[in-house]
């Protein structure tokens, strides 16, 4: 698959503010990238833009050397010319065709020969798993093995790219799990490039080669799943991605955890005034007792129990910091008891700080 290029790729609807705002993003051969954030953020409407389905209002697009969408040459390349396979939400399967018919529906369109179409229905629906049920009708079917149709019916042309919007939210947690590793096994097997769309930050995280965030039309961070979740770029993408999500401290604010933070930034930021906020993730934050010897170095916020929450293989502890609550995970709950008095111990590496404007600052995490 050649790569595909979004320079500049604006899309406005006649609103005061873009859905996709000048997005410069480019999908290499191979990519699993998930394009992930909230609702109205413009990762199903960039999906779209690129099957087609939307013209853009400004930039372009391109497929390798082929630009497909760039209004002010005039140009335009419709979708069924850019050998693009897309599964949507919806499954949108026809309900009068059985599944072999569904599955052989595009080749159909392409004008395959009938034995080439048989052979590649027969390949898809044994890959999937569904060729037991070729001569059941969509209605007689799970979501899970409707998802696997939609798959296949793809997946039997070859495209080139496959695009997926929100393909797995209609199915329960185990069923999507099982999704989430079929996915993946497609991915690995027939080396096709994906752009998947998703809400979900596990989905990510566990599928993708590269993510892709974004908030309110304009992207904010690409990068490995591991890139995004250790250094984010600013706040938005930090708070975005965790369960539980990022704890916060504010600066500046006079308050008992913003002095113990301000102790520790002294001499690892050039100006401290600058800092806006400090997050630290509950799972980087070790349960400590209160240790008076403690060597400097690591983030110390002394603090007390309010709870210790089961959460099926690890415990959640709340612990109140002066007036604010922060959370750790553990593996090991021990003897913690409400009201206890702790310490929560971060490594010097584990400290994000942002500034003023929300977007990541470095730190001397040697010092």
């Amino acid at each position: 698959m050649p790569t595909i290029t979004l320079d500049g790729v604006v899309k406005n609807y006649g609103a005061d503010t873009n859905a996709v705002d000048r997005l410069d993003l480019t999908i290499e051969d191979g990519d699993f990238m998930c394009l992930l954030g909230p609702s109205g953020c413009g990762k199903t409407t960039t999906v779209r833009m690129i099957a087609g389905l939307e013209n853009i209002t400004d930039g372009s697009i391109a497929i390798g050397d082929a630009v497909v969408d760039e209004p002010k040459a005039g140009r335009f390349v419709p979708p069924e010319k850019r050998d693009i396979g897309l599964v949507f939400q919806s499954y949108a399967l026809w309900p009068h065709l059985t599944v072999g018919d569904n599955v052989e529906y595009g080749l159909k369109l392409r004008k395959v020969a009938k034995a080439e179409r048989a052979d590649r229905v027969s390949k898809m629906t044994e890959k999937l798993g569904i060729a037991p049920y070729v001569g059941r009708y969509p209605a007689q079917l799970s979501g899970g093995q409707q998802q696997r149709v939609a798959l296949a019916r793809m997946l039997a042309v070859n495209p080139q790219l496959m695009l997926l919007d929100e393909p797995l939210s209609n199915l329960d947690s185990r069923l999507r799990l099982e999704m989430r590793a079929e996915l993946k096994r497609i991915h690995d097997e027939f080396k096709a490039t994906v752009v998947f769309v998703t809400h979900d930050q596990w989905e990510a995280m566990t599928l993708a080669t590269r993510v892709a965030v974004m908030n309110q039309g304009v992207l904010q961070q690409v990068g490995s799943p591991m890139d995004i979740y250790d250094r984010p770029k600013n706040r938005f993408v930090a708070n975005f991605l965790g369960v539980p999500p990022m704890n916060f401290i504010e600066m500046g604010a006079g308050s008992p955890q913003a002095g113990f933070v301000s102790e520790f930034l002294a001499s690892r930021v050039d100006r401290i005034e600058a800092v806006g906020s400090v997050g630290v993730r509950p799972e980087a934050l070790s349960v400590e007792q209160t240790d008076p010897d403690r060597p400097s170095g690591p983030l110390v916020l002394p603090g007390r129990v309010e709870s210790v929450m089961p959460t099926g293989g690890s415990w959640t502890v709340e612990t109140a910091i002066g007036d604010q609550r922060v959370y750790a995970t553990t593996l090991q709950r021990g003897a913690l008891r409400n009201g206890d008095r702790i310490e929560l111990v971060a490594d010097p590496g584990a400290v994000h700080v942002f500034d003023i404007d929300e977007q990541r600052v470095e730190i001397n995490s040697d010092h």
